[in-house]
This record gives structure tokens, sequence and C-alpha cells, in this order.
């Protein structure tokens, strides 16, 4: 009998990763379907791999748990994103999140997930890294795209870097924008793209992007991501380099990520990180 995994299943196109690696590993996968959040087309996907699909509401903690228990899993990965602003507004908490939200020192994002993956553990299912089926997608180490950082670019990631690393300590954001050495625009809740486009907007051309992992990165659920819509942001608001960590950040639609920025002349790096050390060098 094939190893079942369940697939908790936000929004964007990292479910569907998700989906079809652990299928190709043998996995047979149930998807639990964030309402909110994920993608309708999932449903289609779910009927064609005969994948089990529930769909759970934002805030329906017992019935989550019921269905982990009905079907009998123990081990379950997180992939897509539950918007951080969700936190704020259309979020209905069941008795059984009401009691874990009670528990809780901060009401976050990572403290909210790290509470239902204690109290997933407890039932008997472990939450295992999210980049567990799409280790190729991972950034590599060094330069990856064909335009090397000029010595202002790199002036920028320098000063960069210390801030970003600061900043996603602090748990407010993983991406600032920078340009001659002074920092433009912070990442809050609005995401990754609208922070680039914010800062194209207040520094026009030549701003640099840094995407970095929080110095505690649980990458059970909370991996940073880009992707080709990342160089797209980039091209409209004029940005001209990207950094982002190596062996902690997955890079979406490859192919067409670097073609996007090739085309533009967008230097994009692989930071070398602690833990980053066996990355490859990707081209």
């Amino acid at each position: 009998m094939a190893q079942k995994i369940g697939l908790i299943a936000g929004n964007g196109r990292f479910p569907f990763l998700v989906l079809d690696a652990a299928r190709s590993l043998g996995y047979s996968v149930v998807i639990i379907a964030i309402k909110e959040e994920a993608d309708r087309d999932i449903e289609d996907v779910a009927a064609r791999s005969g994948s089990p699909i529930h769909f759970v509401s934002i805030g329906q903690l017992g019935t989550f748990l019921k269905i982990l228990k009905d079907e009998h899993i123990t081990q379950a990965v997180m992939a897509g994103q539950v918007k951080h602003i969700k936190m704020f507004g259309g979020f209905v908490p069941d008795l059984t999140a009401l009691s874990l939200m009670g528990k809780l020192k901060a009401m976050n994002t990572d403290a909210l997930i790290g509470a239902v993956a204690d109290v997933m553990r407890e039932r008997g299912v472990e939450l295992v890294n999210s980049a567990k089926f799409l280790e190729p997608l991972l950034a590599g180490a060094g330069q990856l795209s064909h335009r090397v950082p000029t010595e202002a670019e790199h002036k920028d990631l320098q000063f960069g870097y210390r801030m970003a690393d600061t900043i996603a300590g602090l748990d407010i954001g993983q991406t600032i924008a920078v340009k001659h050495q002074a920092v433009v625009a912070v990442e809050a809740m609005e995401g990754t793209d609208e922070t680039i486009g914010r800062a194209g907007h207040l520094a026009g051309e030549g701003v640099t992007i840094i995407k970095v992992a929080k110095p505690n990165q649980d990458m059970r659920f909370d991996v940073p991501i880009v992707g080709l819509a990342t160089i797209q942001a980039m091209r409209v608001a004029g940005a001209r380099c990207l950094s982002v960590d190596a062996g902690r950040t997955l890079i979406f639609d490859r192919d067409a990520f670097f073609a996007s920025a090739n085309e533009a002349g967008i230097a994009v790096v692989g930071r070398a990180t602690e833990g980053s050390e066996g990355a490859a060098r990707a081209s």
C-alpha cells in the first residue's frame, strides 16, 4: 500500500507542484484545501489524480483535525500561502481554534501555525518540511543569472543583508528594497511583489531587492518563494538586482524566471547562508 500524506493547500501553484511530486514518488495524497485561499482548480486536479479532497475554512481547526484522524494521516505537508491579512478579517474560529488562540503569546501567523503543528504532533501527525518534494527548485548559491551585480549593487547587497536579516528576525517581513545603500521599502503583510512595486514608485529605476529567510525559518510552513511574477514586478518597477537565500528559497517557473531576468538584464544571486553550503550552483 502506498504511503499516505496529507497536503494542506493554500493559494498559488505550490500545492499543485507538491501534489505532482508526491504522487510521482508513490505517495497517496489526501488534500485538505483552505477554502478561502486554495485555487478552485485543485478540485479538478484532485479528481483527475484520484486524490480525496476536503475544503476547510480558516479557523475550523476542529474539522481539520477530524479529517486528519478520519483519513488516518500521520504525515502532512503545508504548501501555498495563507495571506497574513486574513488574521484580521474573515477569520471565524471554531471552539477548538479559540481555545488554541487563547494560549498564544503573540497573534501572528508563525505563532498560530506553529501551535497548530504542535496540536497535530500531539495527535500523531508529523508536519514535514514544505520543500520535501521540491528540493530541485531550491535556489543554488552564487551567480544565478547572466548579469553580474555592479559594484554599486554589490554595496547595496552587503548593506541590505544586515538590514533584511534584522527585519526578518523581528518577524516584520522577509524582503527589503535598497538603493544607494538606503532602505527604500520594507515588506510587511502586503507581500514581496507589492513591496517591489512600492520601491519602484518611491525610488525609480535601479533598486536592489533582497529576500531572506528568517534566522530560524520553519521550513514546515513558511518557505520563501520567488517566481516569474517576482521578475515581472521587478521589470515594471525598474529593479535591477535580486538576492535570495541559497538552499532556503524555492524558485518557481525556473525556465521562465531566468529567461525573463536575463532578457531584462536583472542580476540574480543566491546568498550562501548557514545550512546552505550544500546547495547546488544553479545556471
